[in-house]
């Protein structure tokens, strides 16, 4: 189970301290942001703390949260290890390594990393924090440093990267949120997050934005979609530089509003990309982190390429995720509900409908789903098909997954928006009623976008 509860589907907590953005960075693109400080302050290289809430995109690959030019820097490993290392110009590796694997793509983890070389005790010049436990070190050679080591942090002239290694490979892919970087202080995780007063194993954020980030440190909220890089402590360093970052990669699936996406842990071969949004490789299926057994959720997916043996629509209770025989004819049988988009039929199960429309590349699917009713109805590019009414009717006590899947023809892909960042383009910028979301089209009265704070709401 993960960590951070608080953020599971379904959760019902609300916090008092609202994330409103992320970041999202897609490995593919080699997306970072930088900063070289142009003058070193008081310890620099000697203390600092970093800290940063994430979501993982891609599991079973390494994936860097922070370096520096001089081979210091902290990612997570293929296995979900977080690990250490402390390096200057060639000199003696020091390492930790995390007794912890974090693996859950659904989930968001909170991790501060503190330096303190100039601690006199040894086992004290390096602590790392997850979700305000800290961790118990696997590999301790970091211990090995002498006092007052400088390691390459804030130091004058070496490059600080976000979402990048030492050597620009080993990208980061997902999200990150609330990423703040404090020079010459070692601070306890409890400065940057809290237990919930309701529910004492809830880690949950809280505001930073009064913490005093030094000579050379920063502090990432993303707000500003035309500026991600925008250091917003008001002092510190100048702003990172974005490279391969866009306004569309600002999200609104944060820590404290996660939304759905695709789950790279129940696929059968698919690629994922864009924070887990965009699928690709024929032949193979994905499904969502939300499943739903109540209330009424919207979501969009697009067609890629073609519509010639595009799948979309619904895996009732995770049927036939987890076996590679999953194919076109599976998702047109028991266990989906299933738009065709090569011949416009909606396949209730083994039970096939007329055709509703014909469709074409680039378009957008809309669905919007009545739980408590078993009802499904059907957009197209935003037009109501079947004249508004239900597609599927009265097929209740399920669990609905949204999924998708296509098979080897002129379909590339499939990209699903879900509400929290959309990997295609949006004109519109449409809402639920409650305010969540960015869609291309409007979601129909009362239908709302699949993340906690709706589903807090909702009893979905």
């Amino acid at each position: 189970m993960p960590i951070n509860n608080f953020l599971l589907p379904g959760a019902k907590v609300t916090t008092a301290y609202e994330v409103a953005n992320s970041c999202r960075f897609n490995d593919d693109d080699n997306s970072k942001m930088v900063v070289t400080p142009s003058s070193s302050g008081t310890n620099a290289g000697k203390k600092y703390t970093l800290s940063a809430w994430v979501k993982f995109g891609n599991i079973g690959v390494d994936k860097t949260i922070w370096s520096c030019s001089t081979d210091t820097y902290i990612y997570i490993s293929g296995a979900g290890v977080i690990t250490c290392n402390f390096r200057r110009n060639g000199s003696t590796n020091y390492e930790y390594g995390s007794s912890k694997k974090l693996k859950d793509p659904t989930a968001w983890y909170h991790i501060v990393l503190r330096v303190d070389t100039t601690d006199s005790t040894d086992a004290d010049k390096v602590q790392v924090y997850v979700n305000g436990v800290e961790d118990t070190p696997a590999t301790t050679t970091y211990q090995n440093m002498a006092d007052d080591y400088e390691t390459g942090a804030n130091v004058s002239g070496v490059e600080q990267r976000i979402g990048v290694y030492s050597d620009g490979s080993l990208d980061f892919d997902g999200y990150m949120c609330e990423l703040m970087m404090v020079d010459n202080q070692s601070l306890a995780p409890t400065e940057f997050g809290e237990y919930d007063e309701d529910t004492p194993t809830i880690w949950k954020p809280k505001d930073i934005s009064g913490i005093s980030v030094g000579t050379n440190g920063y502090y990432l909220d993303f707000e500003d979609s035309s500026n991600l890089g925008n250091n917003a402590a008001g002092s510190g360093s100048a702003d990172l530089t974005e490279t391969n970052l866009a306004a569309a990669d600002q999200a609104t699936d944060s820590c404290t509003n996660n939304f759905c996406t695709m789950n790279p842990l129940t696929k059968t071969s698919a690629t994922l990309s864009e924070g887990n949004l965009k699928q690709a490789t024929a032949g193979n299926s994905s499904v969502a982190t939300f499943g739903v057994s109540a209330g009424t959720w919207y979501f969009e997916q697009k067609i890629l390429g073609g519509v010639n043996e595009a799948h979309l629509g619904f895996a009732l209770d995770e049927a036939g995720i987890f076996s590679d025989a999953v194919t076109g004819s599976t998702v047109r049988g028991a266990g989906y509900v299933s738009l065709y988009s090569y011949d416009g039929k909606i396949y209730n199960e083994s039970s096939a409908t007329s055709s509703f429309a014909t469709f074409a590349a680039n378009d957008i699917v809309g669905f919007a789903l009545d739980v408590d009713n078993g009802n499904v109805y059907l957009y197209q590019n935003g037009s109501a098909l079947n004249s508004g009414n239900a597609v599927v009717s009265g097929k209740t006590g399920k669990t609905w997954f949204p999924f998708g899947n296509f098979d080897a023809g002129d379909v590339t892909g499939i990209e699903h928006n879900f509400g929290g960042c959309p990997s295609f383009s949006i004109s519109s910028a449409q809402n639920d009623e409650n305010g969540f979301g960015t869609f291309e089209f409007a979601p129909p009265s009362g239908y709302l976008s699949l993340c906690t704070k709706n589903l807090g709401s909702d009893g979905g």
